[in-house]
Parts: C-alpha cells; sequence; structure tokens
C-alpha cells in the first residue's frame, strides 16, 4: 500500500520540505521545495504552501533546531511557534513529530550510501551496530548520538554544542581568553561554527600585528566573511588565513573525538553541516586527524573509531522521512 510522507528541515534563514512515497518499506521523493523561512508567519502557512490543495499525507516528521519538550520546539533562531498538535490539526490530524534537527541528519546519516561520504580517518573492521556520533559545524554547532537497539538505530538530541570550549594549546588558551572577555561564557559553537572561525580570524589578525590585504577586506565587506576567510586559507592567500581554518580544524577534530568518548562511539563519528564540504581540502591534511588523536591514553580506542564527511546536504531531511515512515 503506497503512503504519503511529508519530510522537513527548519531552520532559521532556511526551510527544505520533502513529499516522499512509501512503499513496500522504501522512500521515493516525489519532489521538494527550498524556502526562505522569514517569508513564511509560520510552520503550517510554508507546509500548506508547499502540500497546495491536492497533495494529502499519511504522517510528517521535521527536523527542526533547539530542543523538543513535550511535542513544542524551543528554537532561538526561526521566528514561529512550533508545535506537533498545531500542524497535525493542519494536516487533517495525521501524526506529526518534531525532531531536533541533528536527531533527523543522524537518522540521515544511517541511510546514505557510501559514495556520499569521504573518509578522514579510516578504522579497520569497525563495530556493525555501535554508537554512532553526528557533529554539524553550520551556522552553529550541533551534536548528537545513534543507539543500537533490537534491529534499529535510535537518534539521541543534544545541546552538546553549547558545552565549554576546553583549549587545548597555548594559542587556543590565548583564544579562550579573549573571547571570554567578549562573550563571558564560551561554548563550542562560539569556535566551531561559522561565526567561530570568523571569531578565530578575528583573534589571530590582532595577535598577528599584520594588516589585513586589501582584497580580503573587499571579499569580507561584500558577503560572508567567514567563508571569505576559509577561501582564502584553502587557496594559500593570506597566511592568518590559513592559521584560522587550521585552527578550526584542529577544534574540530578534538571535539568528535570529545563526543565520540562520550557516547562510545565505535560505530564512526560522521561530520554534517555545511562547513565540512567546503572545507574538504584542510579537513583532509591531517590537522583534523591530530586533532581526533589527541586524548592521551585514550587514543588507542579513538583509533578504531571511522570518521567521515558527509556530502549530502539533504541528510536531514531524508533522516526526517526515515522517521516518518516509521510511523505509518
Amino acid at each position: 500500500m503506497e503512503r504519503q510522507i511529508l519530510a522537513g528541515d527548519v531552520g532559521g534563514t532556511k526551510t527544505d520540505l520533502g513529499l516522499f512515497k512509501y512503499s513496500a518499506g522504501t522512500l521515493e521523493l516525489v519532489r521538494e521545495h527550498r524556502y526562505a523561512t522569514a517569508k513564511f508567519d509560520s510552520l503550517e502557512a510554508v507546509c500548506t504552501d508547499f502540500l497546495g490543495p491536492s497533495s494529502t499525507v499519511n504522517a510528517a516528521c521535521l527536523g527542526v533546531p533547539g530542543p523538543i519538550i513535550d511535542g513544542s520546539a524551543h528554537a532561538t533562531n526561526v521566528p514561529w511557534e512550533l508545535s506537533s498538535t498545531a500542524l497535525s490539526r493542519v494536516l487533517k490530524g495525521v501524526p506529526v513529530r518534531l525532531l531536533n534537527d541533528l536527531a533527523a541528519i543522524a537518522h540521515g546519516m544511517v541511510n546514505l550510501k557510501p559514495a556520499e561520504f569521504v573518509v578522514l580517518h579510516r578504522a579497520e573492521n569497525p563495530s556493525a551496530h555501535g554508537n554512532i556520533a553526528v557533529i554539524a559545524a553550520g551556522t552553529g554547532l550541533g551534536e548528537s548520538s545513534l543507539v543500537w537497539e533490537v534491529d534499529r538505530y535510535y537518534a539521541v538530541a543534544s545541546e552538546g554544542g553549547h558545552s565549554d570550549f576546553a583549549p587545548h594549546d597555548a594559542d587556543q588558551i590565548e583564544l579562550l581568553r579573549s573571547l571570554a572577555a567578549e562573550f563571558g561564557h564560551v561554548s563550542y559553537e562560539r569556535v566551531l561554527s561559522g561565526p567561530g572561525l570568523w571569531n578565530i580570524y578575528k583573534f589571530l589578525r590582532r595577535e598577528s600585528h599584520a594588516d589585513e590585504p586589501a582584497w580580503l577586506s573587499a571579499q569580507i565587506a561584500a558577503g560572508d566573511p567567514s567563508a571569505a576567510v576559509s577561501e582564502a586559507a584553502i587557496a594559500g592567500r593570506d597566511p592568518v588565513c590559513v592559521k584560522a581554518l587550521t585552527m578550526f580544524c584542529d577544534i574540530y577534530g578534538s571535539e568528535a573525538a570529545n563526543l565520540a568518548l562520550k557516547v562510545l562511539a565505535l560505530g564512526g563519528v560522521y561530520l554534517g553541516g555545511g562547513i565540512a564540504p567546503k572545507i574538504l581540502p584542510m579537513l583532509t591534511n591531517g590537522t583534523f586527524v591530530r586533532g581526533f588523536l589527541a586524548k592521551g591514553r585514550l587514543n588507542e580506542i579513538l583509533k578504531r573509531i571511522e570518521v567521515r564527511v558527509s556530502l549530502n546536504p539533504a541528510a536531514g531531511l531524508l533522516g526526517a522521512a526515515h522517521v516518518a515512515a516509521a510511523m505509518l
């Protein structure tokens, strides 16, 4: 029996929606669309626009940022009241689930094909059903995990990106001091995100006492400052940018290892989010892995953990669709 599923990946800037067919245990994407979140007054309005008058669904699941408590999402950067009950009412009473966005990405990771990953650290004989850690640097920093139970993985959401940043060398200690003076509490998200890379760059530019090149200033002023820094670093055009992105990758590896140890991720570590695919040349040059394998007595365990970068930006949408299919 064929059924239809509404899946979504909601963010402060964009909202991706997808309509899927589900039959005989197989999901098939019918159509998808990306919306500017700010152009709609509510989640219900954007879903109604996407489905139109003729499409009906049997279940819906949407990944949203922030914790989900009693069916309502507490998102700081989405200007909507997010409620599974309210959305279900608009969708004629079908079952609806709101899922933490990193939990949705986690479900998507285990449904991607091998060709949709780049391996940063290969492990021999990884555990078939071991716990999995998922970490995603983008506009913010998201973290989650997957735990195997009986015959499937279950996602465990977290707000681990807001835990305290722990520097592990002299430069990072000075970075922490600088950011603490500016922000008070310094979380990993303050350094391991798009805005975080910009924070690192500004600190290193001040410390270097080197003038910012005019061409770089122009690129920074014209668009996304973090993108300008990462592009200059990958091209090797500015030594401060190179040092900033190198420090970023080192911190990324270290925090990925922290998460792997906390959940004993013998099933692997998966990097999601929008930043990792864009900085692959730096992630694959050894800096990330050195940061990952810098846990002293626990390095032998970390050597057994494979680390992969997802190249599929729709992992969250796919994960939400699989969760909705399980609700039927």
